[in-house]
């Protein structure tokens, strides 16, 4: 993925215009984190002992071009997710270097992970949005806000309905995290269609039809079965 500031711009390819990593599980360095010991003690806790990895990411956020578009709008992750329940998902998020609120840490609002999903769609930002970077549109603005400032191998384990986003990168360096989320092989699928989930179904299958090919009957549910992979017990429903 590309900052929407920066795909036109004069860079050629490299890590300048790499912004996200998304969906790595061919890789098999990058994917190794996803089955650590030190990551599947705690995410077991979550999930219990059959352990599916559903969503991979590599974060590389770039210096913010002044349009503040490094930032990610508050949202609940559980929005993208066709799956449930909810309670036996859990996101592992490890910082690759120092990050704190001047390169853009993570923002989290404590105890939001207790109520229900909220409707998301993109911000009106005017400097622009990043694709796919949708954000709650109706939170309480007066919730208490806690930033995480974390250390290189620090890692936060979290609800997807916890509402969280990050800020602008007011540095000149790429601040760097790695993440994965996990589901219990027990959970199952879900159609999103007539929720508020819609849109970003539509959305993500859109994108699917035109960069790889994908038949006009795809869904979500497809494209999560393409991406889950087993790391640890047996693999039931996902």
């Amino acid at each position: 993925m590309r900052d929407v500031t920066i795909s036109k711009s004069e860079y050629a390819p490299s890590e300048k215009m790499t912004t996200k990593v998304q969906d790595f599980q061919e890789d098999k360095e990058l994917f190794r984190y996803c089955t650590l010991p030190e990551i599947l003690k705690y995410v077991e806790c979550f999930t219990g002992p059959n352990i599916m990895a559903m969503h991979t990411m590599l974060i590389n956020k770039p210096p913010d071009s002044g349009k503040k578009t490094s930032r990610h709008p508050l949202h609940q992750d559980l929005h993208y997710f066709p799956f449930r329940p909810s309670n036996l998902i859990v996101c592992a998020w490890t910082a690759m270097e120092h990050i704190d609120r001047n390169n853009g840490c993570l923002v989290v609002l404590p105890g939001t992970h207790k109520g229900s999903l909220k409707p998301h769609d993109y911000p009106k930002w005017e400097g622009g949005v990043n694709k796919m970077f949708h954000g709650i549109q109706d939170y309480e603005e007066n919730n208490a806000r806690v930033h995480l400032v974390m250390e290189k191998g620090d890692t936060v384990f979290f609800h997807p309905l916890l509402i969280h986003g990050s800020g602008q990168n007011k540095t000149q360096g790429f601040r760097k995290a790695i993440s994965c989320h996990f589901a219990s092989a027990d959970c199952h699928y879900i159609d999103v269609k007539g929720t508020s989930q819609e849109n970003i179904e539509k959305e993500v299958v859109g994108i699917a039809k035109k960069f790889h090919g994908a038949e006009n009957s795809t869904d979500l549910k497809d494209i999560w079965m393409f991406r889950a992979r087993l790391v640890k017990g047996e693999r039931t429903n996902l």
